[in-house]
């Protein structure tokens, strides 16, 4: 397969630029656009909800990649501040907002997600949602001790800043329908340890909660309303309640859009265009069905195996899903599919403790492994998934 004479990356962020960088790395000598919705130079998102947030980290640090130098070293066409708004799919070209068009024989479309909004006025002074740099800045400028604050939202990314906002001495609630933080990553036993942590350090817990919206007088939050009826009062509130693929602007393209860009194995959507990181929906074969995957892991990771395809190596890509989380002084790591319904067995340290591996059983198969403090352990029993992923692909 003869490598394409330009390759354009739309998206900005950590799977975009990985992409170019990683082309650059294996070789590629043809002309790389990257271009980027938004103005700042590409930068690392995890951060943003802990050492960004807490202002442990200036917004500088969280650049990417770094040395800043290297970016001068991939010799590309960086176009920032331009979001894209259509794709013609015959002739792979892209326009943008202010109206440029640009055509390459690749295209890699790595647009990321937007955050899911509440009912309701989405202007408020006081509410927040936190998916780029900006939004982490306007929120800590709002975070002071004793600021009430309520989280709404109970998945990672909610107990990272409600943990993160704890930590800064400020009043908080966290609100959420799980039974507990984090259950459909954790399952329940470790869910409780995981509510148990957030109490312990003066995180008031609200599990099993709905809401309806935000309350507000003179044009800012003063609380947020529950299914209940009740109204939490507040004076900052974030809403954590996911986000949705950024595929509105490939209405049109003829390229399939459920949940993300339909991908094939290949992270292929379709002659020339594929799709990395949180946008990308492809078919995972190890597992046999359709995954798209939210973490900074797998956004490098995709990134780079679609570089490869880019440039002739026909190779499935069937990663072990993986999220880590840093909340308070516990890192936790999950690698696979861990269900609800699983049954959790403890094989390196005490469940009871601060530092413990468990792997998730299903049906007598490992389907996840789980390490809380114990990162070489964690990563050790991870050949079980690695063997199992291997066992199910074999010819």
């Amino acid at each position: 397969m003869k490598a394409p004479g330009s390759v354009l990356v739309v998206g900005a962020s950590a799977a975009g630029l990985t992409t170019a960088e990683t082309l650059r790395r294996l070789g590629y000598p043809g002309e790389l656009t990257v271009v980027g919705a938004e103005r700042h130079p590409p930068y690392d998102r995890p951060p943003l909800s802990k050492q960004v947030l807490s202002g442990h980290w200036e917004p500088e640090r969280a650049t990417l990649p770094r040395p800043r130098e290297s970016q001068a070293r991939l010799e590309a066409e960086i176009i920032l501040g331009s979001p894209a708004v259509a794709l013609d799919t015959a002739t792979r070209s892209v326009r943008t907002a202010a109206g440029r068009t640009l055509r390459a024989d690749a295209v890699v479309i790595a647009t990321g997600l937007s955050p899911r909004l509440l009912p309701g006025r989405a202007d408020l002074a006081g509410a927040h949602v936190l998916r780029t740099l900006d939004d982490a800045l306007a929120l800590r400028a709002e975070l002071t001790p004793g600021t009430r604050l309520v989280v709404v939202g109970d998945g990672v990314l909610g107990t990272e800043i409600a943990a993160t906002a704890s930590a800064m001495g400020v009043n908080v609630t966290l609100v959420g329908p799980q039974p507990a933080p984090m259950t459909a990553q954790l399952g329940p036993l470790v869910a409780e340890k995981l509510a148990r942590l957030h109490t312990h350090h003066g995180v008031r817990l609200l599990p099993g909660t709905g809401v309806r919206g935000l309350r507000a007088a003179g044009g800012r939050v003063t609380g947020v309303l529950l299914d209940s009826g009740e109204t939490l009062s507040a004076e900052v509130a974030v809403v954590a309640i996911g986000a949705t693929p950024n595929t509105a602007w490939l209405a049109g393209s003829g390229l399939r859009v459920d949940n993300g860009l339909v991908c094939d194995s290949r992270c292929r959507a379709a002659d020339g265009i594929y799709a990395a990181g949180d946008v990308a929906r492809w078919h995972h074969d190890a597992l046999g069905t359709l995954q798209r995957l939210e973490n900074r892991t797998n956004a490098t990771e995709q990134a780079m195996a679609v570089a490869r395809t880019i440039l002739g190596d026909d190779r499935p890509y069937r990663p072990i899903p993986y999220v880590w989380t840093d909340q308070f002084t516990t890192r936790i790591q999950v690698y696979g599919a861990p269900s609800a319904d699983a049954e959790l067995i403890v094989t390196d340290g005490d469940m009871t403790e601060d530092r413990f591996v468990a792997l998730y059983h299903r049906g007598g198969a490992v389907i996840g492994v789980l390490g809380w403090n114990m990162p070489k352990q964690a990563r050790l029993r991870r050949q079980r998934l690695v063997d199992a992923h291997a066992a199910s692909t074999a010819p």
